[in-house]
């Protein structure tokens, strides 16, 4: 051990490695240190052992090889290597723990300890060890790391030692495990700074570098903490849930909640614009972090002919299931989202391989018996349609990736099946899930009004109950047929009930609410009376009940006072759909009048989330959410957040 003082009377001390022979083996500056001393081992390993004069005894910090020691605050800490260069020494490669140039700049310090590089737009040299490479899907980089950084210590507090290096000429080049010393400049891209390098401002470095280790810990939810990892290698434990697959499809990505349960719809659960709402919704924020797929292609735009990740008939990756990262990945950022990015692209071919999480199975074969002697659910056909796009003139379509037209985008009145082919597949996936779903009455919603078409009212929903019966084996279905009065305008889809004969009957005829000042923008309601039938298939008329099927008025669009979005989370149309909710309720009351019963379930697609205004006007009126009470389950999901615009409301 040698010191030397410094001007202000501290002292740079400066720990020698020599073998038994003396010849010199390594060398390393210890800024800031008064008066201290302390032992190198022949790992390259340096521990103070005392302090001299007034300061504190050590806490005992060791510094590996290629750090320094710091006395902070009279707390030894290990730090970046401060490097020097003994006189007369060549700065030859002498492998690990040789010193760094002077005028190499560590990662941490372009990274630096906030949401930005400190250094942006100057010209750096760095040096690091690659841990992901992608030559191809968009990105034209890669990772690199700080040699030896990673694990579970941090040895920069407050910086990150991992960096994107952004190098379209030289990507192809480079492998994972490379040492190289990086000449760009650097930047922030959408939110994560990254080194833009050009083929001359990469060296590869032949000295040997000590390996990045991945950070093994619970993905953090501060902002900060995840800001000292951006770049870094990370095998992230914990929980971590499934919030959304919507684009899964398009980006090949993932959205994952840390913790359990998926990311909560503020307005499901707490009053628009409430402190409540917003606290949630910043917790959503600080939870939400992207599976990614190492690319940044749009899977329905560009390479058609790449198989998808994360897409599996045999694994579905399903919101509200468990994840668990499998192998390390990189933390990146951009589109202001935190991405958990795999080390390499990651495609359908090479998913086996090398994909970087797995899921929990929660698809179960039907839906769990909840006993009782009759059950009611609702059920989205998703735009039904028996009249296909090609038996009209002017439709354009959504295609598939092979360019095959599968569904009306516009130009006509269909809005289903682009043609039989389509249509077949539609309806084997609705005749399955209602079939499975086996309850006693289902609304339906989005089923083609065929009388816009010069058909029957029901022709479509008749075709439908016979596939139903087909898939069966048996007469298990039938339709509550359209009222003889209908309301002069309505659009092209339509709500409806079916039922199981078996378990209820039918009491009168149906009735439609034709209100055309509150459903001008939406589809009418429907109500029909049920009576539940005993073992021995008799109706029970003492137990009638009334059922009303119900589409509200979305959120996409909305015009006139109290129906454009204000930012409340209600989106758009708010005013219209209290309106209906208004409409419904006299409707009911009617209907239960009519029906001589004490038993009212409302159905459907309400288009509003538990606690906004509309469900206020139910609560209001004396009805109550039956879902809510029952189960913490949730039927959409919209920019990852999971809340319910599909209710069966009861009479309380």
């Amino acid at each position: 051990m040698k010191s030397g003082s410094a001007a202000d009377g501290s002292y740079g001390s400066s720990a020698y490695l020599v073998d038994d022979e003396g010849a010199l083996l390594g060398f390393e500056q210890i800024g800031g240190v008064t008066g201290g001393r302390g032992v190198m081992g022949s790992s390259g390993a340096f521990t103070p052992e005392a302090v001299v004069g007034e300061e504190a005894a050590p806490t005992g910090a060791t510094a590996s090889g290629g750090q320094s020691i710091q006395l902070v605050d009279g707390v030894w800490t290990a730090a970046p290597a401060t490097p020097d260069a003994l006189p007369g020494d060549d700065g030859g490669d002498d492998g690990p723990g040789t010193p760094v140039p002077e005028d190499v700049t560590p990662i941490a310090a372009i990274q630096g300890p906030g949401d930005e590089s400190p250094m942006q737009g100057e010209t750096v040299k760095t040096r690091g060890v690659v841990t992901a490479s992608y030559p191809s899907g968009g990105l034209n980089g890669y990772y690199v790391q700080t040699p030896g950084t990673g694990g579970a210590e941090d040895e920069t507090p407050g910086a990150s030692d991992g960096v994107f290096v952004y190098s379209p000429g030289t990507v192809a080049d480079i492998s994972i495990g490379d040492h190289l010393e990086l000449t760009g400049v650097v930047s922030e891209h959408y939110g994560q700074t990254q080194i833009s390098v050009s083929t001359a401002g990469v060296t590869s470095l032949d000295e040997a570098a000590e390996a990045v280790k991945p950070v093994e810990d619970v993905f953090p939810d501060d902002a900060a903490a995840r800001e000292a990892l951006e770049g870094m290698l990370l095998q992230p434990g914990g929980e971590l849930t499934v919030a959304d697959n919507y684009s899964t499809n398009t980006y090949g990505e993932v959205v994952l909640a840390t913790g359990d349960g998926t990311l909560s719809q503020p307005t499901d659960v707490a009053r628009p614009g409430s402190a409540e709402a917003g606290a949630l919704e910043a917790e959503n924020l600080r939870r939400e972090v992207v599976l990614d797929d190492g690319a940044s292609v749009n899977y329905l735009e560009n390479d058609k002919d790449v198989p998808l990740p994360y897409v599996s008939n045999d694994a579905p990756v399903r919101v509200g299931a468990q994840a668990s990262i499998t192998s390390p990945v990189v933390l990146g950022f951009d589109h202001e989202k935190w991405r958990f990015q795999p080390t390499t692209r990651l495609t359908g071919d090479n998913a086996e391989a090398i994909q970087p999480a797995s899921f929990s199975d929660t698809r179960t074969e039907a839906p769990e018996d909840i006993g009782g002697q009759v059950s009611l659910a609702s059920f989205n056909v998703l735009n039904y349609f028996t009249t296909t796009g090609d038996q009209l003139s002017g439709c354009s379509y959504y295609d598939d990736r092979d360019g095959n037209p599968i569904t009306v985008r516009s130009g006509c009145q269909a809005r289903g099946a682009a043609n039989a082919e389509s249509l077949e597949r539609q309806e084997a996936k609705i005749v399955t899930a209602i079939n499975k779903l086996d309850a006693s009455v289902v609304s339906l919603m989005e089923i083609e009004n065929s009388s816009v078409f010069g058909e029957d009212r029901d022709a479509a929903l008749g075709t439908l109950v016979k596939r139903l019966n087909g898939a069966a084996g048996t007469q298990k279905w039938d339709f509550v047929s359209s009222p003889a009065e209908v309301p002069a305008e309505e659009d092209v889809i339509r709500t409806a009930l079916i039922y199981q004969p078996a378990e209820v009957a039918p009491q009168g005829d149906s009735t439609i609410l034709d209100d055309q000042d509150a459903f001008s923008n939406a589809r009418e309601p429907l109500s029909q009376a049920f009576a539940p039938k005993d073992e021995s298939g008799e109706a029970e008329a003492d137990k009638t009940f009334v059922t009303i099927s119900n589409h509200f008025k979305s959120k996409g669009s909305g015009d006139g006072p109290g129906n454009v979005d204000n930012g409340d989370g209600q989106g758009n149309s708010n005013a219209d759909r209290v309106k209906q909710a208004k409409s419904l309720v006299e409707f009911a009351g009617e209907q239960q009048k009519t029906a001589d019963s004490d038993f009212v379930y409302m159905l459907g697609d309400f288009n509003s989330y538990t606690q906004e205004d509309p469900m206020q006007v139910f609560y209001e009126a004396g009805f109550k959410d039956v879902a809510s009470e029952k189960t913490d389950k949730s039927t959409y999901v919209y920019q990852s957040r999971t809340g319910s615009l599909d209710h069966v409301l009861a009479l309380d």
